[in-house]
């Protein structure tokens, strides 16, 4: 089980059973949604994800038709995101986990437009859209 909370803690969740690999996503939205070079997600199944409190923290931006970003309107902390194209399932953004975190990162996605001013220095698997199923 890890625990996890939006940066001022009005946002707070348990994940239940194991952690799928992280995965790492460099595409244009991911990195202007995180502010950062890229953002560090873990596949989580609904039914995994219990929130324990802030539910009316929580607010939705639909950035592409289908894809849905939630996050702390608090604090502005992402949570998660989902996608029609995926049902049944979060994408949890790593860094909202109180460690130590058992999951580590499983790939580069969207690699084609990383930011220029980072350097991708490790030997994970690159893939230049997402990775092919």
């Amino acid at each position: 089980m890890h625990t996890g909370s939006s940066l001022c803690g009005g946002v707070r969740f348990t994940l239940t059973g194991p952690l799928e690999p992280i995965q790492i996503c460099h595409c244009g939205a991911c990195r202007r949604a995180q502010g950062s070079a890229f953002a560090a997600n873990i596949p989580v199944a609904d039914e995994a994800f219990v929130l324990e409190r802030g539910e009316d923290l929580l607010q939705v931006y639909e950035s592409s038709p289908g894809k849905d970003r939630v996050f702390c309107r608090t604090c502005g902390s992402p949570v998660f995101s989902r996608t029609t194209a995926v049902p049944g399932v979060k994408r949890v953004r790593t860094g909202l986990l109180a460690g130590p975190v058992s999951s580590r990162p499983a790939f580069h996605a969207f690699v084609d437009d990383a930011a220029d001013w980072w350097t991708i220095s490790d030997d994970l698997p690159r893939y230049p859209l997402r990775k092919p199923d």
